[in-house]
């Protein structure tokens, strides 16, 4: 017997591993008490079996913090972060609900500017990263969000970067961006494999690149041919280690503010460098190289079946493909040429050793200093 009365009310009383629980049942009727009672024992076999550090009435917040001090988050979760904070920073962890998730969409979307489907789908994967970072932690049981079900993303218009609007770029870029925009170019690399990429891993004898660190596993150590151009480049300032683009052997995290800059200089329509990645792979596929050599160039995997993501394609074939997309970009050349457009000659004292030649003039001059870059 579980349940004794005391005064009026009944109280029930359990021993669980040697130890005595008591709860008063609130009730003087024997039925109800009965069943507080055994709803009493199943909530104290439940905890017996809990993790210790579970804690589902944590704020948000707080958990945000645990994780930016111990997960070692990328810089793509930070970012993401700032919008989450701003809207689940108070709520308690086992406040966060599919309806939570879709009232956030909703108050996304009633923003001044307007919000892509894809920029909230983004942030929802981040807060759904989260929660299940804190079931492995064993702070939550389960993940509320795990089957949430995200807004279908539209296609759109990848921007492609004309000839005229790349040399308008390169003339109005700082040296450093100037490099970094051949780079993109020349190679398709993101912008975090450029800003990481180390001398290291630069074969000059083989006119070879190999990635540093990528995003994806697929793309990490990859093989990239160089072009002429970026041959030119990189033996204009050749190092024997460091970062590539760093300051002061520190990594840069950010051209945003230098990019918009850049962008304002050049007076050409609004593009984000990551398009710069897309002009190469469609500069290749114009060229006539086969979309598998494009992924294993640009470290994709075909997404097909698990053995795709192992597809390999030999150095020669790499190497065909660059010399394909030089020589497309020297016929395109040809004919904005006959098309009555030309090349200046480019201010020669501001470009490294070796890679005059191959980049057109610049406007205005440099204002900006290696560090605003940063």
């Amino acid at each position: 017997m579980s349940l004794w009365k005391r005064g009026n009310v009944y109280w029930t009383y359990v021993y669980l591993n040697g130890k005595r629980y008591c709860k008063s049942t609130g009730t003087g009727n024997r039925r109800k008490a009965e069943i507080r009672d055994l709803e009493f024992k199943q909530e104290l076999e439940k905890k017996r079996f809990q993790p210790a550090g579970l804690n589902p009435e944590m704020l948000f917040a707080e958990l945000a913090a645990r994780f930016v001090a111990q997960a070692s988050p990328s810089p793509y979760h930070l970012d993401r972060l700032k919008n989450l904070l701003a809207y689940f920073g108070h709520f308690k962890l086992f406040e966060i609900t599919k309806g939570k998730a879709n009232e956030f969409r909703l108050a996304r979307q009633s923003e001044t500017r307007k919000i892509k489907d894809a920029t909230i789908n983004r942030d929802l994967s981040v807060l759904r990263h989260l929660l299940y970072w804190a079931v492995d932690c064993g702070i939550l049981e389960s993940n509320p969000l795990s089957r949430l079900k995200l807004a279908r993303e539209r296609r759109t218009k990848k921007a492609v970067v004309a000839l005229s609007e790349e040399r308008a770029l390169l003339a109005a870029a700082t040296p450093r961006v100037r490099e970094m925009i051949i780079t993109a170019l020349d190679t398709g690399m993101r912008r975090g494999e450029i800003l990481n990429q180390r001398w290291e891993d630069v074969d000059f004898e083989r006119r070879l690149l190999f990635v540093t660190k990528s995003k994806t596993p697929e793309g990490e150590c990859r093989e990239i041919p160089l072009t002429s151009r970026m041959t030119a480049l990189l033996k204009g300032r050749k190092a024997a280690e460091g970062l590539i683009f760093g300051v002061r052997e520190e990594a840069i995290f950010s051209i945003k503010t230098t990019w918009r800059t850049t962008l304002k200089k050049a007076q050409i329509r609004h593009i984000r460098f990551h398009d710069l990645r897309h002009t190469f792979n469609t500069r290749l596929m114009e060229a006539g190289v086969l979309q598998e050599i494009r992924k294993a160039l640009m470290g994709h995997s075909s997404g097909e079946d698990i053995n795709s993501l192992y597809t390999h394609i030999e150095l020669p074939t790499k190497r065909q493909a660059i010399a394909k997309l030089e020589e497309w970009v020297t016929a395109q050349i040809v004919e904005l040429q006959k098309g009555g457009e030309t090349f200046r000659e480019p201010e020669r004292k501001a470009l490294p050793a070796g890679i005059a030649g191959l980049l057109p003039a610049r406007t205005g001059g440099d204002k900006n200093s290696d560090q605003s870059e940063s």
